[in-house]
């Protein structure tokens, strides 16, 4: 059975992911495991949690574009800007899809986003939520986020109108407030009713597994069924197979020249390594024609 590897979980709402990961450890019985990339309790989806050695490599999952689909819900806020929270504004709000087509644009790129108080970021080493919990509101600086795609998938006009997105951004990027940014471009404010994670990088929902699917091959000590391999999980980086004798000195951490990795690079390349059954040995990067290691997995 091995023993490292990523499950991709489909995360149900109404846990944090900090829940999701202990219940990984209960069924698969192994203590280290780790997840790339928080989802709010409201959200669903994607949460790719690495186990054993394999989560030193959670650093380049965690980076990766993130594909998301929200409901909106226009002229309702709340103090988290999701349903989870208390309401603070109430106003009807009509929107058409002309006008959400016509404030779009403005919000991909880069955008400066104001991170919510009812968030995991640290400000004076405290986290937001826990201030926010205790009634104390801090000033918070607007931060840059890349927003790759931003669609209009479905819009209900009505008092409240509802309406579906799909996002393609970067780590750090809060669809909860880029709902509320797009309600205030058209005078107004939201809140997100519903949010699901369908990617992270070329990881997809689509091959995920339930907590209770999990908990069944669990049982059955077949979890490792479900494990999506190192090499396979970071498919996103480019690879090279090594011939044995460069493949033992990878095993050490030894540093390479660029003839012992074959291929085209350029400075600052990251580069997973692996032998020739294609299991991963490291993780190296390119550094003043240097290969060195990032991460070699025991």
């Amino acid at each position: 059975m091995s023993d490292r590897g990523f499950l991709l979980i489909d995360k149900p709402s109404g846990m944090t992911s900090h829940d999701v990961v202990a219940r990984v450890r209960r069924a698969i019985n192994i203590r280290k495991v780790g997840h790339a990339g928080t989802l709010d309790p409201l959200a669903t989806g994607l949460l790719v949690c690495g186990v054993g050695p394999a989560t030193k490599l959670m650093r380049f999952v965690q980076d990766l574009p993130k594909e998301y689909v929200g409901q909106i819900q226009f002229g309702v806020a709340t103090d988290s800007l999701d349903a989870d929270g208390e309401e603070t504004y109430r106003q009807p709000m009509l929107v058409t899809p002309a006008d959400l087509e016509a404030v779009i644009g403005k919000f991909t790129g880069t955008v400066y986003q104001v991170p919510p108080m009812v968030s995991a970021l640290k400000v004076g080493g405290r986290r937001l939520h826990e201030l926010a919990r205790q009634g104390i509101e801090v000033e918070r600086e607007a931060r840059p986020v890349e927003i790759y795609s931003l669609q209009v998938l479905d819009v209900r006009p009505q008092e409240y109108t509802e309406a579906v997105i799909r996002v393609v951004c970067a780590k750090g990027t809060y669809v909860r407030v880029l709902a509320d940014d797009l309600a205030k471009a058209l005078g107004g404010r939201a809140h997100l009713k519903a949010l699901r994670r369908l990617k992270t990088g070329a990881l997809s929902v689509e091959h995920a597994i339930t907590l209770e699917r999990l908990d069944e091959l669990g049982e059955a000590g077949r979890w490792d069924t479900a494990l999506l391999s190192p090499f396979d999980a970071l498919a996103s980086l480019p690879h090279c197979l090594l011939r044995s004798e460069v493949a033992d000195r990878v095993r050490n951490g030894a540093r390479l020249t660029v003839e012992e990795v074959p291929g085209q690079w350029t400075e600052g390349d990251i580069v997973r390594l692996a032998d020739t059954a294609e299991n991963l040995l490291a993780v190296y990067r390119l550094v003043s024609g240097t290969f060195v290691p990032e991460v070699v997995l025991p």
